[in-house]
């Protein structure tokens, strides 16, 4: 009521269940829901208003890039919120956490940095910057036979 701003409702227009098991990246626009536990990148479609609610059950293997995030489960990898990320009792985020504003609750653990970014065009020069290195360390040293 005073101050204290709700993250932005979005209508969840896709659910992932339990039971359900996804490799491979996932891209998505509108609200997304995470029960179950997806091997890959989670990311929303450039421009878009994108959330994503990842429960108690649900967990990821790969970077997160979506505007709005509220976390409950398990994230093995980077977070990267333009907007929001807020940070559940039960949150385990074993990765660096990029965010404009933070909500963390007490018993959400984040083994890794926390890196605020005030704007979008920071945080998308830390995603490029981090994309850069990675393409770098896969391609082969040309001077080693």
């Amino acid at each position: 009521m005073w101050g204290k701003p709700k993250i932005k409702s979005t209508k969840i227009e896709t659910l992932i269940g339990n039971t359900i098991e996804i490799r491979g990246d996932l891209i998505f626009r509108g609200g997304l829901h995470i029960d179950g536990k997806i091997i890959g990148n989670v990311i929303a479609e450039d421009g878009s208003d994108s959330m994503l609610v990842l429960s108690d059950h649900g967990s990821i293997e790969g970077e997160v890039r979506v505007p709005y995030v509220v976390l409950n489960g398990e994230v093995i990898g980077d977070v990267y919120a333009t907007e929001r990320v807020e940070l559940s009792a039960q949150a385990q985020v074993k990765g660096n956490v990029f965010y404009n504003m933070l909500e963390m609750a007490m018993g959400a653990e984040v083994n890794g940095s926390l890196v605020h970014c005030k704007n979008e065009k920071k945080l998308l020069e830390y995603q490029k910057d981090n994309q850069s290195s990675e393409e770098l360390e896969s391609e082969p040293d040309p001077s080693v036979s």
